[in-house]
């Protein structure tokens, strides 16, 4: 008798080249549909956590739509696709006389690509409006990091370690935090709406690009069994190809290491590791522990499109390419993957035998 399943969905973070994982939901929507399955992301998936621009993509499918219907998510998988593709360039542009005044500012241009973060709050308002995570449709988990208190912040609607009920903020303020990536945005200043307090926050991505290991460790926290979860984890593509050159960075120094307009090396380097390194150790944790299913997708990007900020339409063609690959090449896993939550969606509390998956990568 197999025991009823759980499905957590981790996304990470990466920017613009969030429109990766965004496609891949849109495939896994589309098949889901195909055997008749109409479902928002926040009926198919009992979790979902994200870094950075992951933790937009997982806020928008759990949190509710304002003046929407009930049950209803505050942006559908084609408005995120949209984002991406096309608003995403707002967000990433600044204006001429913004870029004068840096120039006589900052004539060096060390920091000629931080962005004003008043057009991403004005989307935000708008897509989330002033709702909390309390509200949201399905079990939530953000990252962000506290920089006053020195304190890694996981944002949730779960449950705490001693089973009460964790703090909670406004979703666009949550969403704000998690995408205030250092050099871009300027840190996100968020209502703690539980401790009745403001926090200084930036992107979970510093310490947590691949939030894997946390949504399994609130999984835990809600008292589901290691025989319950299935885990999908969509990464947001890697630049294996692009070296960062000793001949260079013997020369950059601490601004050069932080520069924008050489992508940020010391971030760019910190996120690589870091989702490498989860990624490796959540494929040999969940090896230990054979009752939980743990499947990965990531995307080969070429060098030139790993700039997070990258929202050109040419970048945005290049990057609707790296997921045409991933669905491409994992096409027996995605749909064995849609017969699987068909079976637990059609019949939730049935004991019906658990579907083998099957990386066809």
């Amino acid at each position: 008798m197999a025991q009823k399943k759980r499905f957590i969905l981790s996304i990470d973070g990466g920017g613009v080249r969030g429109l990766i994982p965004v496609r891949l939901l849109e495939t896994l929507e589309s098949r889901l549909s195909q055997r008749g399955v109409a479902a928002p992301m926040h009926k198919v998936f009992d979790l979902m956590a994200g870094s950075s621009s992951g933790g937009l993509i997982a806020a928008g499918l759990t949190a509710p739509r304002p003046g929407g219907s009930a049950g209803e998510a505050a942006t559908t998988l084609a408005e995120l696709r949209a984002f991406f593709e096309r608003e995403s360039r707002d967000i990433f542009t600044s204006s001429i006389s913004a870029r004068l005044a840096r120039a006589v500012t900052n004539p060096l241009g060390l920091f000629d690509e931080t962005y004003d973060a008043r057009p991403l709050e004005k989307l935000l308002k708008e897509r989330f409006g002033w709702t909390s995570m309390a509200s949201g449709l399905t079990r939530l988990v953000l990252t962000a990091y506290d920089i006053e208190r020195r304190k890694a912040v996981f944002m949730t609607n779960g449950a705490e370690k001693n089973g009460g009920r964790p703090d909670d903020y406004y979703f666009w303020q949550a969403v704000r935090a998690t995408t205030a990536a250092p050099s871009y945005f300027e840190p996100a200043k968020v209502e703690n709406l539980s401790r009745r307090r403001e926090e200084a926050l930036i992107d979970g991505g510093v310490f947590m690009k691949d939030p894997t290991i946390a949504a399994y460790l609130e999984a835990r926290k809600l008292g589901w069994g290691d025989d319950e979860i299935v885990i999908l984890s969509l990464g947001t593509g890697r630049a294996s190809g692009r070296p960062f050159l000793y001949k260079d960075a013997i020369g950059w120094g601490a601004l050069g290491w932080m520069q924008p307009s050489k992508g940020v090396p010391i971030l760019s380097i910190f996120a690589d590791g870091q989702s490498q390194t989860a990624s490796y150790q959540a494929e040999h944790l969940f090896a230990e522990l054979p009752n939980v299913t743990y499947h990965r997708l990531e995307a080969e990007l070429p060098p030139e499109a790993e700039d997070t900020d990258n929202a050109r339409p040419g970048n945005i063609i290049t990057l609707n390419g790296a997921a045409d690959r991933v669905i491409r090449d994992n096409t027996v896993f995605l749909d064995t993957f849609a017969d699987m939550l068909t079976e637990c969606m059609r019949d939730p509390e049935s004991d019906a035998p658990a579907v083998d998956l099957v990386h066809a990568a």
